[in-house]
This record gives structure tokens, sequence and C-alpha cells, in this order.
């Protein structure tokens, strides 16, 4: 299968992992030894200032941090809307990308237009994502930057459904709890 890099992957009605469900997460890296993905609509309750002071320079402190995926909990990665392409970055489409962490803080915040924190991130190992995607588990969208860095991240889901339009935009109405209908 393709690279998915730089798509979204909206957690299709089947999809009832609690780590997953109703999630949209952008694919930052996904070649032949696995994927790694940030779940875009999971804030967290912690601000930046209260877990990663350090990140303050770079990021606005009362942002919230959001929970990237259940790999790694405890680990930051900071997804960037870089100024441009720079070593200091993977990108996963246009200017958008996650830091690197080997370099400095000058480096990072000098190509750094705006930014946000996650902890923990999804990964698939070789072919699992190829799987799921073959299983109907995911749903692929193009990202877009206002995805990436949503301010209404409980209703990306739905968003981005609609935006995809025809059964998907049905999809986007349907209640959490179908026998609520």
């Amino acid at each position: 299968m393709d690279s998915v890099r730089g798509q979204l992957l909206v957690a299709g009605p089947a999809l009832l992992d609690p780590n997953f469900w109703r999630t949209v997460v952008l694919v930052v890296e996904h070649n032949d030894e696995g994927a790694l993905g940030l779940v875009l609509n999971r804030p967290s309750e912690t601000s930046v200032a209260e877990a990663v002071p350090q990140l303050e320079t770079l990021l606005d402190p009362q942002e919230l941090l959001f929970i990237g995926g259940p790999v790694q909990p405890s680990a930051v990665i900071v997804l960037a809307e870089f100024e441009e392409a720079t070593d200091a970055a993977l990108l996963a489409f246009d200017d958008v990308g996650v830091l690197g962490t080997s370099s400095s803080e000058e480096e990072l915040s000098a190509g750094v237009r705006s930014g946000r924190a996650f902890l923990g991130h999804a990964g698939w190992g070789p072919g699992q994502l190829d799987g799921e995607l073959e299983r109907g588990d995911w749903i692929l969208e193009p990202a877009q930057r206002a995805d990436a860095f949503s301010t209404a991240a409980s209703s990306l889901w739905s968003e981005v459904l609609t935006r995809k339009g025809g059964s998907y935009a049905l999809l986007a109405r349907m209640p959490a709890d179908p026998s609520m209908n």
C-alpha cells in the first residue's frame, strides 16, 4: 500500500477501541517500518505551563496538551507549523510536522510559526496500518493546516467527515450512542 503520510485517519464507525473511538489521527510518518501519528482531537485538561514549562518560549503556556495516542504517553511531541523546511523537523505535509529531539532550542524556536504539544503518539508496526486500512477501520482524508491546529477539537471528527461529503456526511451526524437515535 502507498504511504498515507500527511493524511488524516478518521476512525470508522466499527473502530471501537477506546484509544481511537471517533478520533482523527494525522499520519506524520508511514513507511515499510511502520507508521506514527498524532490524535488531533483529544485535548487534556493540563496546560503547557503546568506540564512542560520548558516549552513556554515555543508554545502558548495556556494551550492545553493533547493526548497524541497510547504509545509512550509520558513523551512530549510538538507538532508545529514551520516558516520554512528545516532539518529540525519531520514534515507530515506542507510546512506542518514534528520537531526533532536533537535540535537546540534556538534552532527550534527560530523557525516555528505556531505549535501544539502532544503526550504520546499512535504507532503501528510494519504492515499493521495497511491492514487496518484494508479492513476499513479508518477513513482517509487529506490533512489541512486547520485540522492540525483545530480550536474545536471535540467536533473535528464530524467536521472532517462532513467535508468529505456523501455518506460520510451522514455518518458525521450519527449519535455517539446509536440506541439514542
